[in-house]
């Protein structure tokens, strides 16, 4: 029989726990029954919190989850799955450290700050990092998402959301969830499309990087290539 977190002894409850021994002497699902705060329906939230975790093979893959996936679940719905992708980018963020002053001076830079943000996307997603006139990242945004195998490059979305934050300069980073990096004709076309339409408004382009787990390679075409 379920027994409901309020009913459990003082000493035993996540909240109370964490309040006075600290946050590392929960468990998994300690923790992620405090985002969830409520059960359902015969499970209490500590016991939906441990069913969620093992039916994704622990936060790692929870953390993978996508919004609208999550709040379909039984006992979950919108709110709940909002808290715990919110918790889990924070988190991310966090182990990110301080991103501003991060200068972009190269491909390697730009994979450096946008690899943990493609970490377990099962589709195709295209990430804008916006810089100042010193390359200094001032922003990323993501303003796409395709198929498992396809992502299109919005030029004209691209250009305003650099312009909307004030920046001078950007790369352009998608992933590649099959695996392989290599871009493709398509890749290096529309790229050159950016590029043109960059130098028409004023902005300078960095790079467009191609990333597909811990491989990556660059679609920006080399001066002279057509």
């Amino acid at each position: 029989m379920s027994v409901p977190i309020a009913n459990l002894p003082f000493g035993q409850r996540p909240r109370e726990r964490l309040l006075a021994l600290g946050p590392h002497a929960l468990s998994d699902g300690e923790l992620l029954a405090l985002l969830l705060r409520q059960g359902r329906r015969g499970e209490s939230a500590l016991e939906m919190a441990i069913e969620l975790l093992a039916e994704y093979g622990g936060p790692a893959g929870l953390a993978c989850a996508r919004p609208e996936e999550l709040s379909r679940r039984s006992g979950v719905g919108a709110a709940k799955a909002a808290t715990v992708i919110a918790a889990f980018q924070l988190g991310a963020r966090a182990r990110n450290g301080p991103e501003r002053l991060l200068r972009l001076d190269g491909a390697a830079d730009v994979v450096r700050v946008a690899r943990p943000m493609f970490a377990g996307a099962r589709v195709e997603r295209l990430l804008i990092l916006v810089c100042d006139a010193q390359n200094q990242l001032r922003q990323k945004v993501f303003v796409a998402e395709g198929a498992i195998d396809q992502v299109a490059l919005p030029v004209r979305e691209i250009l305003n959301t650099v312009l909307r934050h004030d920046g001078r300069a950007f790369a352009v980073v998608h992933n590649h969830p099959s695996g392989d990096p290599t871009p493709s004709i398509d890749d290096h076309r529309a790229t050159t499309l950016l590029i043109e339409a960059a130098h028409t408004v004023g902005l300078r382009f960095l790079d467009h990087v191609v990333i597909a787990g811990e491989h990556w390679a660059s679609a920006t075409p080399l001066a002279g290539t057509p």
